[in-house]
């Protein structure tokens, strides 16, 4: 099967020997490890270890050369339509995953190779759920499209419960959760975030475990907040910084942008208030020519302001262009 290394294939008892040990290490972050135990003979061998080299550079920013040749590989072997838009799928991800970590900008390489892959992959497929899911990646992070993404999302959250793939539940609940979210939709963010962290501490997925418990700890008040992201830093530490962009998110958002102040260039503000689905326009703009601390204080204080506005959930969406690029805190 072309989809094995995505399905949480060897997390039960009576499962392959062979997958049950290619689990153990995927899960916690030695993907290298995990592929080496692959002969990249057949098609679904060579299929599962170069998705296992492209989840490593989604998780660690690094191995891009690996993975590509690991999926030249793939290509190469794959001869049916069910290999071949599993192939496709991986070119896909591991094009989205190097334009999310400012690579290169491979986003239409991306969307062409999940194109072709829908192409292949039969509705109702095993693979067309994560060929959803991936779609709506591509939706949210690149495409800024919510619309779409949900869409996605939801397509790929009955595909798995209909393959009976847990591991692919809980991104999907995952990544619902964290539209409801964005929506203002607190205790429908909540129930899948926790639905999401529930998945992966039984499936012993601890590599996913500390991002399921930061996403949880964004939609609870403190002090469980605190205690959420506590937990998720220790594992995030014991994984040795894996995933890499997980810092961010564990970071308070006053303290990540008194980190940004540190960079050269100057930076400039635009703060929003979102009641429920709605955005207002900017309620405060400025610019700093320099990375002044004074210069930053009154939006600080604002950010820490009560907001009397009619009855409705309140969000604050505060966006930084910074030299390294534009950071949004919400």
């Amino acid at each position: 099967m072309a989809y094995t290394a995505m399905s949480g294939n060897g997390t039960t008892a009576g499962d392959d020997p062979l997958q049950t040990a290619v689990w153990r290490l995927r899960s916690r972050a030695c993907w290298a490890d995990a592929a080496a135990l692959l002969q990249p003979v057949t098609a679904p061998a060579a299929l599962q270890r170069a998705s296992l080299l492209v989840e490593r550079c989604l998780y660690t920013e690094q191995g891009w050369e690996e993975a590509e040749d690991a999926l030249r590989t793939a290509e190469a072997l794959a001869h049916s339509d069910d290999e071949r838009g599993a192939a496709a799928c991986e070119r896909g991800q591991l094009a989205y995953a190097a334009t999310l970590h400012s690579v290169r900008d491979r986003a239409d390489e991306a969307r062409a190779a999940l194109g072709r892959a829908a192409a292949l992959i039969a509705p109702g497929a095993q693979g067309r759920a994560l060929l959803d899911f991936r779609r709506g990646l591509l939706a949210e992070n690149l495409a800024h499209s919510p619309q779409a993404a949900r869409a996605a999302y939801r397509r790929a959250h009955a595909g798995a419960t209909a393959h009976a793939d847990p591991l692919l539940l809980s991104f999907t609940w995952r990544h619902l959760a964290g539209l409801a979210l964005r929506d203002g939709e607190l205790a429908e963010a909540r129930h899948g975030f926790a639905e999401s962290l529930r998945i992966r501490e039984e499936l012993g997925y601890l590599v996913g475990t500390a991002p399921a418990l930061a996403s949880l700890a964004d939609a609870e008040s403190e002090p469980e907040a605190s205690r959420l992201r506590e937990e998720a830093g220790r594992l995030f530490r014991l994984l040795g910084g894996v995933p890499t962009w997980l810092s961010r998110q564990l970071t308070p958002p006053a303290a990540r942008l008194l980190r940004l102040l540190a960079q050269p260039g100057g930076l400039r503000f635009a703060l929003r208030v979102r009641q429920g689905r709605q955005r207002t326009t900017p309620l405060l703009s400025l610019t700093a020519s320099a990375p002044e601390p004074d210069e930053i204080r009154p939006l600080l204080a604002a950010l820490c302001t009560d907001l009397d506005l009619t009855a409705g959930p309140v969000g604050i969406s505060f966006t930084v262009d910074t030299p390294l690029g534009a950071v949004t805190f919400e």
